[in-house]
């Protein structure tokens, strides 16, 4: 599985480029001057995507953002409860305390834990202005077990909404940034709605985060007939206690949704 996980960040960076040859033949061409312009910083944008970089982790060089030899030693898929994503013994499906207390959602699968090296590369993916970290990130979670096929069954993803007061501050919604990377075309936005603003989750222990979710996520009336008896897939960052996802899941819940699966990037322990 370490070696699905290390070929799946393999495509992210290609081979050389002939940019060179090409923009030579562009120079002789005869076009206006504001097309050669937009041609060329095309073309260097294509070529900054094909060059080798050092990994991010390890620092090696030339390597992917993230070599293999860190997926490898950092990213090893784990037996996780199927329904919170908190590791388990192997050979089980569910930890005890979703047997005896079910959550809200159908499946919850997450593909790294909250810890070294991921919790620095995904708070520099949500507080620091690098939404190109998605595309990697959706690589990691493309190779999780379960994680294909819950993208396949799913007619809808659903990125977690944020505050306004939040997008404004960071820019973008990094859930969001990352359900493209991961499936374009079954993002619906808007459809799930943060309709009253929380204090950040790391912030509170688990009995008030419970408290502070409640009635915090809705769907849009409008746009409710595309979540009824649909399968849908919720998607998040990062996973604590569960509480915001919880929220969202029965919200959807409400509006009719068939089925519910949590797909996490990073989940703590």
């Amino acid at each position: 599985m370490a070696s699905q996980r290390a070929a799946a960040l393999g495509a992210m960076v290609g081979g050389r480029s002939d940019g060179i040859g090409k923009w030579a033949q562009l120079r002789r061409s005869s076009g206006p001057p504001e097309y050669i312009g937009t041609v060329f910083r095309q073309l260097l944008q294509g070529i900054s995507r094909r060059l080798p970089s050092q990994c991010a982790v390890c620092h090696a060089w030339p390597s992917h953002s993230i070599c293999e030899a860190c997926v490898g030693a950092f990213a090893q898929p784990l037996a996780r409860c199927h329904t919170c994503a908190l590791p388990i013994a192997s050979g089980q499906r569910q930890c005890g305390a979703c047997t005896v207390a079910p959550p809200p959602l159908d499946a919850c699968f997450a593909a790294l834990p909250y810890a070294y090296p991921w919790s620095g590369l995904v708070a520099d993916f949500k507080f620091h202005q690098r939404p190109g970290w998605a595309t990697n990130f959706a690589a990691l979670l493309r190779a999780t077990p379960w994680v294909e096929p819950a993208l396949d069954a799913a007619d809808l993803v659903l990125p977690m909404p944020l505050s306004k007061e939040r997008l404004r501050e960071r820019g973008y919604n990094q859930a969001h940034v990352l359900a493209r990377a991961l499936d374009a075309p079954k993002v619906a936005h808007g459809v799930l709605l943060r309709v009253r603003d929380t204090p950040p989750q790391r912030t509170l222990p688990r009995s008030e985060r419970l408290q502070a979710v409640q009635d915090a996520f809705a769907v849009d009336p409008l746009q409710s007939h595309r979540v009824k008896v649909k399968r849908v897939v919720l998607l998040d960052d990062v996973m604590t206690s569960g509480a915001s996802l919880h929220a969202a899941a029965r919200a959807l819940r409400l509006a009719g949704a068939a089925h519910i699966t949590a797909l996490i990037l990073a989940r703590t322990e």
